[in-house]
């Protein structure tokens, strides 16, 4: 029954309380989140003898069975010790789910992803306020975090930065752990047979990380992984990112998967035609967004940048329903891509 405060979590995440049974993260940073969640599952797994096993679960594997949670945290696994459930807060898996099972004891560890929770929410409370439960905040980067992980990913290539390099990286980063090493690893991957990174390579190759976050929505509803969307754009909301700017954002991302579509019709390789993207597609996202170009074409894509210019047109106009507008748009675009996953060939 613990609050662990944004300052005091890197310590908690060195050293797990023994006698944990369950952890809450929650913030404004969904890659943070996720992050720590990774970390502490590893490191609760690691401490068992023999190692514990991993679960992940979401609202999805709940709708048919909504008392499958419960019955994997009490159940041992056959080969492993405790098993350590990691779970997606949403629509099933909420503070009225879990305050039945965290009042009584239970075999396994449970830790639960959220987005960025007031401090009179059910889900927060209950953590706090629940004996070997524990909330912990995860909120962006402060200066130094991100001075730190600048240097630890670095230093694992060998690489070092000017200065003036690494005030413009600083300056980029910070809205998702997550998206900020990514963009640290891509930009050392870049650098590979260099001793010294400069100005240049910054400019050339790390992008906004504010913009970053929100881009992943419009990247999951271009795949048409439409519940990743929603969650995703809920969260954006939730931390204080406006309906408009993910418009916005989701226009350059529709707008670039065009440029790279008419490349490509115009008889340039698809490879050629992706190297050619400034700033350069990390090399983890590149698989999907080729998928992506293949899913869409171009009649497809001119439809989608309609819809978005009336949209955002819509959302300017009236900034009251903003909100309604950009789910809506979202809604739109994945059902589009899932129908051209539907009708294409199998690839």
């Amino acid at each position: 029954m613990v609050a662990i405060k944004a300052h005091q979590a890197e310590s908690f995440m060195k050293s797990p309380p023994a006698q944990l049974a369950a952890a809450l993260f929650f913030g404004s940073d969904p890659g943070l989140v996720s992050e720590r969640s990774t970390v502490l599952a590893r490191t609760l797994a690691a401490r068992e003898n023999p190692p514990g096993e991993i679960l992940r679960l979401d609202d999805s594997e709940l709708d048919e069975d909504t008392g499958r949670l419960e019955t994997e945290l009490q159940m041992r696994p056959m080969f492993a010790s405790r098993r350590i459930v990691r779970a997606i807060a949403g629509r099933r898996i909420s503070a009225q789910l879990l305050k039945p099972i965290l009042s009584s004891p239970f075999e396994g560890l449970l830790i639960v992803e959220a987005g960025n929770l007031k401090t009179d929410d059910t889900l927060r409370a209950l953590f706090e306020k629940t004996e070997n439960c524990f909330a912990v905040a995860c909120y962006p980067d402060a200066a130094a975090d991100i001075d730190g992980l600048i240097a630890e990913v670095l230093s694992s290539f060998s690489l070092s930065i000017e200065g003036d390099a690494r005030a413009l990286l600083q300056s980029r980063l910070g809205a998702d752990r997550a998206l900020s090493r990514a963009e640290i690893e891509k930009l050392a991957l870049h650098s590979l047979g260099k001793q010294m990174i400069t100005l240049e390579d910054v400019e050339n190759v790390v992008g906004d990380a504010a913009d970053l976050a929100l881009e992943r929505i419009a990247e999951a509803a271009a795949e048409g992984r439409t519940a990743t969307a929603m969650t995703d754009f809920g969260r954006a909301l939730a931390a204080g990112e406006s309906a408009q700017a993910i418009i916005l954002v989701t226009q350059r991302y529709f707008l670039k998967l065009h440029k790279v579509r008419s490349d490509v019709d115009a008889g340039q390789r698809l490879d050629d035609a992706l190297k050619a993207v400034r700033p350069p597609i990390f090399f983890k996202q590149r698989d999907a967004f080729a998928r992506q170009i293949r899913n869409w074409p171009r009649p497809q894509l001119d439809q989608a940048l309609r819809r978005i210019a009336e949209t955002a047109k819509s959302a300017r106009l009236s900034s009251r329903y903003e909100d309604l507008y950009a789910e809506r748009l979202l809604l739109a675009l994945a059902s589009m891509a899932a129908a051209g996953l539907a009708a294409s060939p199998r690839r």
